[in-house]
């Protein structure tokens, strides 16, 4: 025989917030999330709002005092800006191992922030997609 019974309004109510702050819980631990919330931490204001409205921020470089834009992603992110924003060069680097985004951008920006001339030294370069090329990169 089964038993098939009803909760009432409080358990129910109970039994929904316990299963929302597990949903919650297990969704802002994944590696990617961990790493946004590392790089967040390392970000100046100017730069996380940047990072939050566009999912990108700016970065000076140490030694020549270009600017940098490092893009959401783990390879071939980083363009070098000129004055009005456009990318005049791209730059890829990233550390070794298998890291998500936020740890891989938050290597780049320290990188070209304490060390730009090393990171350069080991990069690949490659010309900036022009605005026809740019893909849909779906959310965080």
């Amino acid at each position: 025989m089964i038993a098939v019974f009803r909760l009432r309004a409080p358990a129910r109510a109970r039994l929904h917030a316990l299963r929302e702050l597990y949903r919650r819980f297990f969704g802002e631990n994944t590696p990617e999330a961990r790493g946004r919330r590392l790089l967040s931490e390392w970000l100046s204001e100017e730069q996380r709002a940047q990072f939050e409205q566009h999912r990108h921020f700016d970065v000076i470089g140490c030694d020549s005092g270009k600017r940098y834009r490092i893009h959401y992603g783990t390879a071939a992110n980083v363009h070098e800006v000129d004055d009005a924003g456009n990318a005049t060069m791209g730059w890829c680097f990233v550390p070794s191992g298998f890291l998500v985004p936020g740890d891989v951008m938050l290597a780049q920006k320290i990188a070209l922030e304490t060390d730009e001339k090393g990171a350069l030294a080991l990069a690949n370069r490659f010309p900036p997609a022009t605005h026809s090329e740019h893909f849909y990169r779906r959310p965080f």
